[in-house]
């Protein structure tokens, strides 16, 4: 429920309510009654209608909620949202979370969501190669941000992402390091911008040496995947993975294979941490409340003229002899 729904039972405007509420003696008695019996019948909490009249904000920002998947990765955006949630409460605001499977039924939600309540903004995850959520929200003056960059198109909004490509580039020269010369890269398909920066990482640092293999996202998936090049005539002997879920599908073909292969995550998973996996650790923490900081400067007025961006760095957390 929100004060504009509180109007539209009692026909009258949103400050004819907020006057009720704060200066009763304002507005006539039919008028005053006609809004209490409409906040009575509604169940509507009086003091946060005053607080959102006071401030002209909800003080309430909404995210989606991504699908589990296996359970390992699907944890990196619960990482975030516990982040998003700490930073929304030090700055006054509160986090409210949604479903929704595929983008159009993403943009329908927002739809609802508007019209049922007065929220303040939108985080929008999981970003992609012609995303239509970002036009629909700024078609419609929405205040947004993203956490992952607007791939393949112009920098029209504010976002926040982090550098993926130099997580593989820095996963690949540890095992350079290490004294591995023939380092796979196993990855997700073409088109995804995430894994297509995560092996622009690894690319850039072996030139075009190295095999590499592509499969969806998964511990099975990427061991069938790991198998094909350790079974090859001239295996790796190292392999940078896209996310952990791929490591530890190749960390089991290379069981399998019997071969002797050193391997790196990316996303820094508990998982990881558990099996003492080498991984990619991305600053999901700092990536929230970097989000929330560009959320309070475009609904303060103080967000420059042109969009923010941001870039941050992972780094890899070395838990393994490669």
């Amino acid at each position: 429920m929100t004060i504009a729904t509180v109007a539209r039972r009692a026909g009258v405007s949103r400050q004819t309510v907020s006057n009720v509420i704060n200066t009763p003696d304002v507005v006539r008695e039919e008028t005053r009654e006609r809004v209490r019996e409409a906040i009575t019948a509604l169940g509507y909490r009086v003091n946060q209608a005053a607080r959102q009249m006071r401030t002209g904000r909800s003080r309430l920002i909404a995210v989606r909620i991504e699908p589990a998947r296996d359970g390992i990765n699907g944890s990196v955006l619960d990482r975030f949202l516990h982040g998003l949630t700490d930073a929304a409460g030090l700055a006054g605001y509160r986090v409210m979370l949604y479903t929704a499977d595929g983008d159009d039924a993403e943009i329908a939600t927002y739809d609802e969501l508007l019209s049922a309540y007065d929220l303040d903004a939108f985080v929008l995850t999981s970003t992609h190669h012609g995303d239509p959520r970002t036009s629909w929200l700024a078609a419609r003056d929405v205040p947004f941000v993203t956490f992952g960059r607007p791939w393949g198109a112009p920098d029209t909004h504010s976002w926040v992402d982090i550098d993926n490509a130099a997580g593989t580039a820095a996963a690949t020269e540890h095992l350079l390091a290490a004294g591995h010369r023939r380092i796979g890269f196993l990855g997700w398909p073409a088109g995804s911008g995430v894994g297509d920066a995560r092996r622009e990482g690894w690319h850039r640092v072996l030139g075009p040496w190295g095999p590499s293999a592509a499969t969806v996202d998964g511990v099975e998936p990427g061991a069938a995947a790991a198998s094909s090049l350790l079974r090859s005539d001239d295996p790796p002997t190292a392999l940078v993975c896209a996310s952990d879920s791929l490591a530890l599908g190749a960390l089991q073909a290379a069981r399998e294979t019997g071969r002797d292969c050193a391997v790196v995550g990316f996303d820094d998973t508990a998982v990881a941490g558990a099996i003492g996996l080498t991984s990619v650790s991305q600053p999901l923490a700092e990536a929230a409340a970097r989000c929330m900081g560009l959320l309070g400067e475009l609904l303060d007025g103080r967000a420059p003229s042109f969009p923010t961006t941001v870039l941050l760095p992972p780094s890899l957390v070395v838990r393994q002899t490669a």
